[in-house]
């Protein structure tokens, strides 16, 4: 259920709704949007409606409304006008398009400074970067973690750009908060509930990507446990999906941009790079992203993708990069946006 606030209820009224919703065992998440204020209230379903709808006669409430779907505090119904994130001062879910920009991996102090650059001087308004490398095979690069968060931190500062970068373990939760402005939970950990959960109870943003195997609904309950633990800023990432299809790494589920939009209020980016794993075909994908309604981008970027030590084939050469960027802002102005 959630209680919808009139436009003018004051601090005193939203904090006596609170303190009733608590008292008759419910979590009260305090939701603010442009117009008005509402409170989620999340807890056992069961007569839950005829527990609530008494709220409708206290001070300030406007009406009491059922949630249908089971991710409460993720749907669109709790903010209409959709929610927006702030990364490093850097607005994801407002009307200018967001690109992350940077390295699949950090391999040296050389190659993420080079990245740092080329993604600054193309436009880009993040840094992404992975200290902490999931690979399928563990003979592969598996990152240089710690050192690594110390090099891309440093690059991305000098650069004058915010950081994105993977969190994998709950337990460098703390350690990574310390150098980045945003922690991605990658694809392999989209259903890590016990990860989910602690990065709910940090305040820093997350980005959440999208499982190859995961369906929207699972996707935006994997959202919801990290709303639910009390940090409302989550950004979600289309990132491709496994299906039949051997051509390219993944399937990338552009259907899900529009369809995420209509269910949630939480910002959507799409990540064309892992989503075909082709970089000649980074740059439609991302295009298309854009017309399809994306808040934003994550873009791998590489100064020699060839001696990459980690996904070279799907990296944007700097050159590529600035080219997208440069393509992207009549895309961008055509549907009402801007970069």
């Amino acid at each position: 259920m959630i209680v919808v606030m009139r436009p003018r209820a004051g601090e005193a009224e939203i904090a006596n709704v609170v303190r009733m919703v608590e008292a008759l065992d419910y979590r009260a998440h305090v939701i603010r949007g442009v117009e008005r204020t509402v409170v989620a209230c999340v807890g056992d379903e069961r007569g839950e409606g005829h527990s609530l709808a008494h709220l409708e006669s206290v001070a300030g409430v406007e009406r009491v409304m059922p949630v249908l779907r089971p991710y409460k505090l993720a749907s669109r119904e709790v903010r209409p006008e959709g929610s927006r994130v702030t990364v490093g001062g850097v607005e994801i879910g407002g009307r200018r398009i967001v690109v992350m920009g940077g390295p699949c991996a950090v391999e040296s102090a050389a190659q993420v400074e080079g990245a740092a650059d080329a993604v600054k001087r193309a436009g880009a308004h993040l840094m992404r970067g992975g200290a902490y490398k999931p690979r399928t095979s563990p003979y592969s690069f598996q990152g240089m973690e710690d050192r690594g968060l110390t090099l891309l931190e440093t690059a991305a500062r000098r650069a004058g750009l915010p950081v994105v970068t993977e969190i994998m373990d709950a337990q460098d939760i703390d350690l990574v908060a310390e150098h980045a402005d945003m922690l991605q939970v990658g694809a392999r950990n989209a259903q890590n509930f016990s990860l989910l959960r602690r990065l709910g109870r940090i305040r820093k943003p997350v980005l959440l990507k999208r499982g190859m195997a995961t369906r929207l609904d699972e996707f935006l309950m994997a959202a919801e446990y990290i709303l639910s633990e009390g940090n409302p800023d989550v950004v979600l990432c289309e990132r491709g999906i496994r299906t039949f299809e051997t051509a390219t790494r993944n399937t990338l589920d552009l259907n899900a941009v529009p369809l995420l939009k209509q269910w949630t209020h939480l910002p959507v980016i799409v990540d064309p790079s892992h989503g075909t794993g082709v970089w000649s075909l980074v740059e439609p994908m991302a295009l298309a992203a854009v017309a399809a309604g994306a808040d934003g981008l994550l873009i791998e970027v590489h100064p020699d993708p060839a001696a990459a030590l980690s996904d070279g084939p799907q990296q944007l050469t700097p050159a590529s990069f600035a080219h997208l960027m440069a393509a992207l802002g009549p895309v961008a102005e055509a549907v009402g946006r801007s970069l």
